[in-house]
């Protein structure tokens, strides 16, 4: 009799059961029409002008309200595809995913990196065995990356170029183009005689030179891993071989930072600006170093402007030595003379006794 019984209990629980997934079912389609029905409300409100009710039209980045000329929204962002595509063939060929390709790294970023987190999609721990084993694959995917010693030096020096960049404060467009340089060099057969550092250390001072945003020798050699006269001589090696057209630095390019680090008002960097531009045009400033001219510069237009400026300030803040900041200081208002005649120099400073020795 025992066996019946155990039966309908089982029978009690299945019926039990059913009922609930019923009701679970009942409650799910309850709930997704009531979104249905917020998400019909909610794109009914958004068809209607928030000022009159009246319809709203998409023309580009506007939605604009066809009876009252209300704009309800501006710069909508367009979140499609930069290109365009006239048929599938086209749409296909141009389609792609994931961060675009650069040549600041080795393979172009057209690999596979897998991160050094030891958790799962989840954020979970893995186990110690799992742990292991995505360690050995990083080995592995780290070995198929640099197949041969070409890439690998190309990687090595990359890397430099990335490093010194970040030290010297120079934007992306710099480091691609030093990646350019680099690449041009290894592909037409360069570096053998010469150091990686060496060749990566001109290509970053090259590119630089190219971008406008110059840094002297000094202070790319100072981030450097090789000394200032190898860095000098691959620089020269590199301009002659690869015939870079690598226009002389000019003095302004070199203002706006100086004058930032010495903390001066804009008025005193424009007369600084003036100055060097009559100096060119006087010639003043052929076969003078243009760090030189852009210090002695600032200094000039602060003591025009009754700014506290010393020349040892400015010395440490250019990497110009006293007496070149005296000299060129000297040659500019030389020059300036014409344009602001009669205007003193200033009295009774430290500074005005060293001009003056």
């Amino acid at each position: 009799m025992s066996s019946p019984r155990f039966r309908a209990h089982e029978h009690d629980e299945t019926d039990e059961n059913r009922r609930g997934e019923r009701r679970d079912r009942t409650e799910r389609n309850a709930d997704t029409e009531r979104d249905a029905e917020h998400g019909a409300e909610a794109d009914e409100r958004a068809l209607v002008c928030p000022e009159c009710e009246g319809h709203l039209d998409r023309d580009g980045s506007e939605t604009i309200c066809a009876d009252c000329g209300l704009v309800v929204d501006a710069d909508a962002i367009d979140r499609g595809p930069e290109w365009r595509a006239f048929d599938s063939a086209e749409r296909d060929s141009k389609s792609r995913v994931g961060a675009p390709t650069t040549n600041m790294m080795h393979d172009k970023g057209l690999s596979t990196n897998i991160g050094w987190q030891n958790t799962d999609g989840y954020g979970k721990s893995l186990s110690s065995s799992q742990r292991q084993r995505m360690q050995r694959l990083r080995t592995w995917n780290e070995r198929f990356r640099t197949r041969d010693s070409k890439e690998r030096n190309l990687k090595q020096a990359l890397g430099e170029i990335d490093r010194m960049a970040s030290a010297l404060g120079l934007p992306d467009s710099v480091r691609e183009t030093a990646s350019v340089i680099y690449r041009r060099a290894l592909d037409e057969d360069l570096l053998p005689g010469r150091s990686i550092e060496g060749i990566a250390t001109a290509s970053l001072h090259a590119a630089a030179r190219m971008e406008a945003v110059p840094r002297s020798i000094d202070e790319v050699a100072h981030v450097s891993r090789v000394d200032q006269e190898e860095f000098k001589r691959a620089y020269r090696y590199l301009n002659r071989e690869l015939k870079l057209e690598i226009r002389p630095a000019d003095p302004e390019s070199y203002l706006p930072r100086f004058a930032s680090d010495l903390g001066v008002p804009d008025g005193t960097e424009r007369l600084a600006r003036e100055l060097l531009r009559e100096a060119k045009r006087r010639n003043v400033h052929s076969g003078k170093s243009p760090v030189g001219l852009a210090a002695a510069a600032l200094y000039a237009a602060g003591r025009l402007t009754n700014i506290d400026l010393t020349q040892s300030r400015v010395s440490e803040a250019t990497g110009m030595s006293e007496v070149t900041i005296r000299n060129r200081y000297q040659e500019l208002l030389e020059a300036q003379e014409s344009t602001f005649p009669g205007r003193e120099r200033g009295e009774g400073s430290a500074d005005d006794a060293s001009a003056a020795a």
